[in-house]
């Protein structure tokens, strides 16, 4: 599987994150709420060691099999006798204590990648390993379901598979000034000068200039809609994660018709001198997680948002040679929220007596089973016409 190049970042290429927003039969489908709750995603990039993060601290196989990279049963905040928290994920806790963190262990999918690019496009998709789909599941939610491209937004430059529909995408923008500007100072507005509407008529001329009316009215929209409101001065200085939440925060809590985030925490692959590395990015996440909720809360959003947290794929069981870890399969996601059924473990910890041909954790939960989750309980939308068949419904939501 040949890795996608996204679309990069320039006025013009921004504006090609979307899809002529055709969709005016769909306006009135969106419930009331439309925009009000929310689902924030956060990707670990390069797969992240979720042994190393659930600590398994009286596991002797786990013990043995990581004689130099397991975390002690001191480094640990200690859940109860079989399960520690590693120690960066302090603020964590907190969310666990208070009944708003829900920690799914061994979710994967059959036939599983060891590919970051394959294991990537499989979860952004939510297809099967033989059959990948060209779209992302967020993307097809926008399909059925979206107005505009700003219904849903990546904070980067780039658009994720997971954001492009086959008709609709997503966004992709750092900040709605940033965004509202670089339009401004382009030749974007010079171009789009010269549109009248018989250029709709002309395929590839409609193309262009429908997606760049959707580029322009979406910079205008965001900014306006947040001219007033400032970035929280809160969270954590110099994390690429919590600048992505900080934005998103902004978003929430000015009340943009908007109901999925994006966002991304990279450097998980630690092959090599694996712990300090893992310890550092594990505190950045959990760092950035906790300001975001304080942000929420102070604000009155948080009881209608939901937070997602997943990586393509968990490390091997055994340590390498390098200190490290190698790609592996199964591993634990987090979902946090005020409005959980079943905080805290939905299900067991894997076995670790019981590991797949390679050595890694076996998969007892498919992710769909989580997006469809996701998708009926909390966005109420038909999970069917976004994954293209039923998986069975979670308990967590």
């Amino acid at each position: 599987m040949k890795r996608r190049n996204f679309i990069k970042n320039s006025a013009l290429a921004t504006s090609m994150a979307f899809v002529p927003s055709f969709l005016k039969a769909f306006e009135g489908v969106f419930p009331n709420k439309f925009g009000h709750r929310n689902l924030v995603i956060i990707h670990l990039m390069g797969g992240n060691d979720g042994l190393n993060t659930i600590v398994p601290i009286n596991n002797d196989i786990y013990y043995n099999a990581r004689p130099k990279i397991a975390i002690r049963k001191s480094d640990t905040i200690k859940l109860n006798y079989e399960i520690g928290f590693h120690k960066s994920l302090a603020p964590l806790k907190r969310l666990y204590d208070d009944g708003h963190l829900s920690i799914i262990n061994n979710v994967g999918y059959p036939n599983p990648s060891r590919s970051h690019f394959t294991s990537t496009d499989i979860w952004h998709t939510a297809s099967d390993h033989e059959n990948i789909l060209e779209s992302g599941w967020i993307g097809r939610y926008l399909d059925n379901y979206g107005r505009k491209p700003y219904n849903a937004i990546q904070i980067d430059d780039d658009l994720a598979l997971a954001l492009r529909g086959e008709r609709l995408n997503g966004i992709a923008t750092k900040q709605a000034k940033q965004l509202y500007r670089s339009l401004q100072e382009s030749d974007f507005n010079s171009i789009l000068s010269h549109y009248d509407n018989s250029h709709l008529t002309e395929h590839n001329l409609g193309y262009l200039y429908q997606t760049m009316i959707d580029a322009k009215s979406s910079a205008r929209y965001l900014y306006e809609k947040t001219l007033d409101s400032k970035l929280s001065e809160s969270y954590p200085k110099k994390s690429s994660l919590s600048s992505q939440l900080k934005v998103v925060g902004q978003f929430i809590n000015s009340g943009i018709d908007t109901s999925v985030y994006y966002t991304t925490l990279n450097g998980f692959d630690t092959h090599a001198f694996q712990n300090n590395k893992h310890e550092n990015l594990l505190k950045v996440y959990a760092e950035a997680v906790d300001a975001f909720v304080k942000d929420l809360k102070q604000n009155n959003t948080f009881k209608d948002t939901l937070i997602l947290t997943f990586s393509e794929f968990g490390r091997r069981v055994e340590q390498n040679f390098s200190d490290g870890t190698d790609h592996g399969a199964a591993n634990n996601i987090f979902v946090i929220g005020k409005n959980l059924k079943r905080a805290g473990f939905y299900n067991q910890l894997a076995n670790l007596k019981d590991l797949d041909d390679n050595g890694d954790l076996k998969y007892e939960i498919d992710f769909r089973e989580v997006y469809a989750t996701i998708l009926n309980n909390w966005l109420e939308v038909d999970d069917r016409r976004i994954l293209n068949k039923s998986f069975s419904k979670l308990n967590f939501i």
